[in-house]
């Protein structure tokens, strides 16, 4: 044991005082002070992990379904350089990640001097990764870094920021700073709506008749105010990041059913007489690249002013946490305003015909989230990667009631999902996770399955295998006449991976059997395995843009 307090007891402490509760990484000749501090100081679980990529997927996993400040460590060079698409991931998603990394020694640092693991502008490389980062320079000023690296992280819009630490750094040796105890980050206050602004948004609403709201994960919060608006008459619908902000089987919540694709969605929107977006980017991705019409009495809410008409125009702009928008716009509302009953009926309707419809457009695996809904508890994280079932029935109609529960790659990466959900499953008081991904995703990060077998969380992982890319087959299909190039995968076979594993596995063959199998699999302690065997039971039908839309008649508004 050093005896002396080092920066690297500093970092051990200071996450500590964080409520940082797990960190994952690779322990690395750049790294080892601060690991070994971490052990010392035993308040912190430290997750091995496979891989760099891995362990910043999982600390991003884990801090989505905690609500709290996600950790990584990775070494210098090119372990900094692995966990670059895990910041990617989270700057998209807005979780709050400090990613902690060695550095050479301070007197080689950007000599371009050949020592281990340098390489050229890793700070320009990081920073270009996520939200900020820093280098600790000296001692003295670590405390203060680690301080502004964690509010940068951890204030709206929230993300991913970097922190090297010189290897000589982490071995200085500094008195114990006297405001360690105690300690509590000097976080800024949700920032509250200007209140002419609110007035003005509350006349607008008073005028109005068919209001919705657009809620995004910026939302995350807003659950009491949203659900006071939707019970004044409110339709509601979210971004596939800003699920379950409200739960998703509330009758005037279409949830992730936003219009791409669903021609009923899109036609109702054109008779909505205002629209109020909160959170949300109103992504290209997820509205044709901006294809879908939305209302024209469009009123926005972001805390970030640079969210101000960058991708549909609006009417009002309010700069607020929008949670604190939400409520004080209710406040004013109360007793004052309701919506078109008429309005309302047609909203139900319009979401009991468009899930029905959707529903009958999934061929074979039509009933699987009804299947999947009744065997899983409602608090269970539903982790997902990027595969052609999660883009429909996994988005769209698995309902869900928390937005800690609702986990996936919102950048839209393959091979993440798996990661996203063992973090997510070592978060604390989460007694179940189940993970859907396919066997392309799967088999590009399997090797962090051992991760899981050597931490043993209680999760079901979902393998959807239909031997190779589906959802680029589908795409293909649509722009490459028909061509299907490079989308098949020799692998091996998922019953002898499960057994080399030591995991209980269970292959799925009849659609109608799905619910019950995972069923089994949930009752197991630990990781268990399903294979969905998607080549016997058969093929996925593409989903729009590479399919047709998906058709329900509007019901009036």
């Amino acid at each position: 044991m050093p005896d002396s307090y080092t920066v690297s007891d500093l970092i051990a402490e200071f996450l500590d005082a964080c409520a940082v509760s797990t960190a994952f990484g690779i322990v690395s000749v750049h790294n080892i002070p601060m690991l070994d501090a971490i052990s010392r100081r035993n308040a912190i679980r430290f997750v091995t992990t496979r891989g760099e990529a891995g362990a910043g997927h999982m600390a991003d996993g884990h801090a989505r379904a905690s609500g709290g400040l996600g950790c990584v460590f990775t070494s210098t060079g090119p372990g900094a350089a692995n966990v670059v698409a895990a910041l990617v991931e989270a700057r998209f998603a807005g979780t709050p990640l400090l990613h902690i990394t060695g550095q050479t020694a301070t007197r080689f640092v950007d000599r371009g001097m050949g020592t281990v693991h340098d390489v050229p502008d890793q700070l320009g490389m990081l920073r270009a990764s996520g939200k900020a980062a820093y280098r600790i320079r000296s001692a003295a000023e670590a405390l203060g870094v680690l301080t502004r690296a964690a509010c940068d992280a951890l204030t709206p819009p929230m993300g991913p920021v970097s922190i090297e630490v010189p290897i000589d750094i982490q071995r200085a040796a500094l008195p114990r700073p006297d405001t360690l105890d105690g300690f509590a980050l000097p976080l800024a206050p949700p920032l509250p709506p200007d209140e002419a602004a609110l007035e003005r948004l509350a006349e607008r609403v008073m005028r109005a008749r068919r209001p919705m709201l657009w809620l995004g994960r910026g939302a995350a919060r807003a659950g009491k105010g949203a659900r006071a608006l939707l019970e004044m008459g409110f339709g509601m619908v979210t971004s596939w990041a800003g699920r379950g902000v409200v739960p998703e089987d509330h009758p005037m919540n279409l949830g992730a059913l936003n219009g791409q694709g669903l021609a009923g969605v899109e036609e109702f929107y054109g008779g909505v007489d205002l629209m109020i977006v909160a959170g949300s980017r109103l992504r290209g991705h997820e509205t044709g690249d901006f294809s879908v019409p939305l209302p024209r009495n469009l009123v926005q809410i972001d805390v970030d002013p640079l969210a101000d008409g960058r991708t549909y125009p609006n009417t009002l702009f309010l700069r607020a946490d929008a949670a604190l928008a939400l409520e004080g716009l209710a406040a004013r509302l109360g007793g004052r305003f309701r919506a078109d009953p008429a309005f309302g009926e047609a909203f139900r309707a319009l979401k009991r015909d468009t899930r029905a419809a959707f529903r009958a457009s999934l061929g074979p695996y039509a009933g699987f989230a009804e299947q999947l809904r009744a065997v899983v508890p409602r608090d269970a994280v539903w982790a997902r990667d990027i595969t052609i079932n999660n883009s429909t029935w996994g988005n769209k109609l698995f309902a869900l009631d928390d937005t800690t529960t609702n986990i996936y790659p919102v950048g839209a990466g393959i091979g993440q999902g798996l990661c996203l959900g063992i973090g997510a499953a070592l978060a604390p008081g989460r007694a179940r996770t189940v993970v859907m991904t396919g066997d392309g995703g799967f088999f590009l990060n399997m090797g962090e399955l051992w991760t899981a077998v050597q931490e043993r969380p209680d999760m079901v992982i979902l393998v959807m295998n239909d031997r190779g890319y589906g959802v680029i087959r589908h795409i293909q299909d649509a722009v490459a006449s028909g061509r299907r190039r490079f989308d098949t995968l020799s692998a091996p076979d998922l019953a002898g991976v499960a057994a080399l594993a030591g995991l209980p596995f269970w292959r799925v063959t009849d659609p109608a059997a799905f619910g019950a199998t995972v069923a089994e699999a949930m009752a197991a302690r630990g990781p268990a395995l399903v294979e969905v065997d998607m080549t016997a039971i058969g093929d996925h039908p593409p989903y729009f843009p590479y399919g047709p839309k998906v058709a329900a008649r509007p019901p009036a508004a």
